[in-house]
């Protein structure tokens, strides 16, 4: 008997790259559905918080650098799109040590690729971060189109274009169950059963629940994200004279921020150490996790140690080598895995959008070296 597909791509998951993955699945006409437990966008996983870094001297890797070059042309082709304003430039700082991995790896990638870029040090680096205090030894790497993405009008812009190109979109709708069929896949939800061609797993954080015996080792992470009023100087926190940053302050201590875009100057920690999962995660922001980054606030940045506006969570999915996982699921060549950004996934979205979309048109198409899942085999 012949089974007729309702569609031809699943997509579970509408964060970052699940949105991405729709927009441009309905850009090559695909009957398309997305489908996601909750309201995109929302705040209980992994693409929220009205702010996210894009940086183009990558400090984890070299290879990065052509895939978020691309991601600029793709945020810049959505807001040509969609009208929305997605992307600022603001510049940014890659501030530490100068051995430490992330000014070196941020200077070898901008060598690598011939970026434009300035390297600091003593009163040029001063000059231009005056609200940092800075340790004598510090020197930063500054490159001028760093900036600020908007994860939530991203996704609702992401979304709104799939849908005008024909996707439709279910949510809220949880997915229960997959299996995999002989030529395609059967997913039951809330609602009800669906068959497709092609299903795309874009779980982030609830992804390892779904995965069927395919070897990933993946860890959910729970970060705090903060916004703080400025206690004084408000104006050196403006997008115009405060890049993003990202700060490799002491042993085992990276931290970023934010220009004061009208909701605060909104600092981090990138990475907690705090592996939790995305059903048991503990929500609450503690005094004393306050009173750390108060702390980092204090001997780094003073001026921006004032009221403390909000904190909420969120939750990055790491692999052990902290890339991406982009990837045919090795069982099931229909079913595509797209998760695992490791906290540094946000700005590539329309890129994981192309490459996933590449891996369900073009059968003989290999996944990217980086995001291949076969790294964890032998695992």
């Amino acid at each position: 008997m012949t089974v007729s597909h309702e569609w031809d791509t699943i997509v579970v998951g509408l964060g970052a790259a699940g949105s991405a993955t729709l927009w441009q699945l309905a850009a090559l006409g695909q009957r398309v559905l997305g489908i996601d437990q909750y309201t995109p966008p929302h705040t209980l996983g992994s693409s929220h918080g009205r702010s996210r870094i894009i940086r183009e001297a990558y400090f984890e890797d070299p290879q990065y650098v052509p895939l978020v070059q691309r991601a600029y042309t793709g945020w810049r082709e959505l807001e040509a799109l969609s009208g929305a304003p997605l992307l600022r430039e603001t510049g940014g700082l890659m501030i530490g040590p100068a051995s430490g991995a992330l000014v070196s790896g941020a200077h070898a990638s901008a060598m690598a690729h011939a970026l434009p870029h300035d390297m600091l040090s003593g009163e040029p680096l001063l000059g231009r971060t005056p609200a940092f205090t800075l340790p004598a030894n510090t020197v930063a790497v500054f490159e001028p189109r760093a900036g600020v993405l908007d994860p939530e009008h991203c996704i609702r812009s992401m979304l709104h274009t799939a849908t005008s190109l024909g996707a439709t979109i279910a949510a809220p709708e949880q997915m229960l169950s997959w299996h995999a069929t002989e030529n395609g896949a059967t997913v039951m939800t809330s609602r009800g059963t669906l068959r497709t061609k092609h299903l795309v797993l874009a779980l982030g954080p609830w992804a390892t629940a779904q995965l069927h015996g395919m070897p990933l080792p993946l860890a959910v992470e729970r970060n705090v994200l903060f916004w703080f009023r400025a206690a004084a100087h408000a104006e050196q926190f403006s997008p115009e004279r405060f890049p993003v940053f990202l700060f490799d302050a002491e042993p085992e201590c990276v931290w970023y921020g934010f220009p004061d875009t009208g909701s605060g100057i909104k600092v981090a920690l990138h990475g907690s150490g705090q592996f939790t999962t995305a059903n048991s995660i503990d929500r609450h922001v503690h005094d004393n996790e306050v009173a750390y980054m108060r702390s980092l606030l204090d001997r780094y940045l003073p001026t921006a140690n004032g009221e403390l506006i909000e904190a909420v969570t969120c939750m990055y999915t790491k692999t052990p080598d902290e890339h991406f996982v982009l990837d045919r699921h090795p069982e099931h060549d229909n079913v595509i895995v797209a998760s695992a950004c490791s906290g540094h996934g946000f700005k590539f979205a329309p890129v994981i959008g192309q490459i996933i979309a590449g891996l369900i048109a073009d059968p003989a198409q290999q996944a990217h070296p980086l995001f291949s899942a076969a790294r964890f085999a032998s695992r």
